[in-house]
């Protein structure tokens, strides 16, 4: 298969939360109000997917290859399948999920019992099964469906999809990346693909070195490359360099001595202590401690929310105190933040949505398809909180290639941009016309399987 370039036009995001703003009370009474940790929704480059309450996993999109994981071409929200007659994915006999995290055209599930399962498409190893071969049919799922091997006594407490890559947080604070390899992004110190052969996963697989002693807490695969936030609150991120903030234009992590000490973290100021980060297709967002976000990487179409649609991290003096954090607006910050292809989302301490970057398919829900963050007057109190409907809050945001998915207070998940992927029921956008946001925007219909 042809390596894709570094300026595919899609990639996977994944949510990182903070700790949830539910009273106990609400979080006894709701299962996400006592989960602490992200990956409950997940839209990637065509699909999207959620952990049910149950721990059923149910995703809709596009399933051309298999990432829906119903042993089927079809694509879950299209007309041919309505998403109330959606199965569940088949995990294994009495297997359930606590994360899911979407790719471009995989999909991987963190198991209640720290197992991985992945599935979907495979032309560079990213389902880490040691071979080449798509899992998409019912007989290749379920109990057939082998979990990943992380190596001896390990298990994962998080896992994320790039483009065509996976990372998985081992317990213990550890990282393994396998698949896609050809920029560094599995942090290897080698170009070459991981988990498309035998006897490259497992024992086999070298850890990312995050540096002397240094371990991680939330890691984030974005298109071409990966960023992990460290014990100590910084953040180390490898792969293509224009994504790195590293201040210049060199790749990491796919040489010999470029990961590790020799890793410099992202320099992002005084207040630079991060609690999440977020890896997009071109560009990565961090949520600093006190609500701050601030973004870099490339800027064309306003995705890092500083008003002037230049690109920030790839040459000297454009980080630490000299990157502006995003304006939210007077008085908010941020408690989760999710990079996208061209598009960037927070969710906001009072639980509003705001969007910013590009807005061609309705992306931003702002009615509209104009971009935002490129001009001096499209951000802060001037840039519209998305209308998620009348007394809605959002408690997690994913922003995919060209939708974007908000887990709502009250459970239940709302998607709007390009209208295949957003488990409608049609091929319609939704957020690119004024009259389709807010009450008019139908939550996604997940069935049986009650709500995230």
């Amino acid at each position: 298969m042809e390596a894709p370039s570094p300026t595919a036009t899609s990639a996977a995001s994944v949510v990182v939360l903070t700790a949830p703003r539910a009273t106990p009370d609400a979080a006894a009474k709701k299962p996400f109000g006592a989960r602490t940790r992200g990956g409950l929704l997940s839209a990637g480059s065509a699909h999207a997917c959620a952990v049910l309450a149950t721990g059923a996993v149910k995703c809709w999109g596009s399933g051309s290859v298999g990432p829906l994981g119903l042993g089927d071409k079809e694509g879950g929200g299209a007309p041919r399948i309505e998403l109330d007659a959606l199965p569940a994915v088949d995990l294994g006999t009495g297997r359930t999920a606590v994360a899911v995290a979407a790719g471009a055209m995989h999909t991987c599930a963190l198991l209640d019992t720290g197992a991985v399962k992945c599935w979907g498409e495979v032309g560079f190893g990213q389902l880490g099964l040691g071979d080449t071969k798509c899992r998409r049919d019912a007989k290749e799922m379920g109990d057939a469906l082998p979990a990943v091997d992380l190596g001896t006594g390990r298990t994962a407490v998080a896992v994320t999809a790039g483009l065509q890559h996976t990372c998985a947080l081992l317990n213990g604070g550890a990282i393994k990346c396998w698949g896609f390899g050809a920029f560094g992004q599995l942090g290897l110190g080698a170009m070459k693909n991981r988990g498309d052969r035998p006897n490259e996963m497992g024992d086999a697989l070298p850890a990312v070195d995050l540096g002397t002693g240094r371990t991680a807490v939330a890691v984030s695969a974005g298109a071409f490359h990966t960023c992990a936030v460290l014990d100590t609150g910084a953040v180390k991120c490898w792969g293509h360099f224009s994504r790195l903030g590293l201040g210049d234009k060199n790749d990491r992590g796919s040489r010999p001595n470029e990961m590790g000490d020799a890793l410099p973290a992202v320099d992002l100021g005084v207040r630079g202590r991060v609690v999440a980060v977020s890896a997009g297709a071109v560009h990565t967002c961090a949520l600093l401690d006190g609500g701050a976000v601030k973004c870099w990487g490339e800027g064309d179409d306003g995705q890092l929310g500083l008003g002037d649609g230049k690109s920030r991290g790839s040459a000297p003096n454009e980080m630490g105190d000299a990157l502006p954090a995003v304006d939210l607006g007077t008085g908010r910050g941020a408690v989760a933040v999710s990079a996208g292809r061209f598009h960037t989302c927070a969710v906001l301490d009072n639980g509003a949505v705001k969007c910013w970057g590009r807005g061609a398919e309705g992306q931003l829900g702002l009615g509209d398809k104009e971009r935002r963050g490129v001009g001096p007057d499209e951000m802060g109190d001037l840039l519209p909180a998305v209308d998620l409907g009348t007394g809605r809050t959002a408690v997690a945001v994913s922003a995919g290639s060209v939708h974007t998915c908000a887990l709502l207070d009250t459970g239940a998940v709302k998607c709007w941009g390009a209208g295949l992927y957003l488990g409608l029921g049609g091929v319609n956008a939704r957020g690119d016309d004024p009259k389709e946001m807010g009450d008019a925007l139908p939550a996604v219909d997940l069935g049986g399987g009650g709500e995230p």
